[in-house]
């Protein structure tokens, strides 16, 4: 399955799971993969300035820390990348691992100039429902409304959530014809999931 055959406003804009835990936080929210999908808010600090958020594909780097963004109604964003800004892609990364093609979610302060100075950037990432299809020492098969996916497992990034429990490294209770929810890194290059997480039973 190709790039063309996602539509990437639905992956990031999906509802918040449940059950996040705020491994990271900034004055604008919290900077792990859940909070990507997590309802705006407004800071309760007056001195803290409202977040703004961008959503779409990179079109260019430039100066090593400026992503050119286009959105999905073809606005055109520019997004800043600091010492200070949490980069997810699966799991935290420099600005290096971003490459032109890749889908954003980015939440960040607006600059004089437009910019969007970001404190939190999470790339290519998903929240899906999806139907186990097949279970492979490396990879789940896995339905997703009319179209299969596959979903790439990473020992050292891949966690499962048995009925609400807390995160395991133990995937072995995933079952064929199972429904779970799964929120990972999209690879724009062959249309695979890097799974960060497996939930079942929720």
């Amino acid at each position: 399955m190709t790039s063309t055959d996602f539509d990437r406003r639905r992956f990031l804009s999906t509802a918040a799971l449940g059950g996040a835990t705020i491994v990271g936080a900034t004055a604008l929210g919290g900077v792990d993969p859940d909070a990507a999908f997590a309802a705006q808010h407004q800071p309760l600090d007056p001195a803290v300035p409202s977040s703004s958020f961008v959503e779409g594909r990179v079109t260019a780097i430039e100066d090593g820390s400026l992503l050119k963004v286009a959105g999905s109604y073809g606005e055109r964003n520019s997004v800043r990348i600091t010492n200070a800004t949490s980069v997810w892609k699966l799991y935290t990364v420099d600005i290096d691992a971003v490459e032109p093609g890749d889908g954003l979610y980015a939440r960040g302060v607006a600059m004089p100039d437009g910019t969007i100075a970001a404190d939190a950037v999470w790339v290519n990432i998903v929240n899906l429902e999806v139907v186990i299809r097949g279970i492979g020492k490396n990879r789940l098969a896995m339905g997703h409304h009319a179209g299969e996916l596959v979903g790439r497992i990473h020992d050292d990034h891949t966690s499962a959530s048995y009925a609400g429990g807390a995160l395991t490294k133990d995937l072995s209770r995933i079952r064929m014809g199972q429904y779970a929810r799964v929120l990972g890194a999209w690879r724009p290059s062959d249309g695979a999931i890097d799974l960060a997480r497996v939930s079942v039973g929720h």
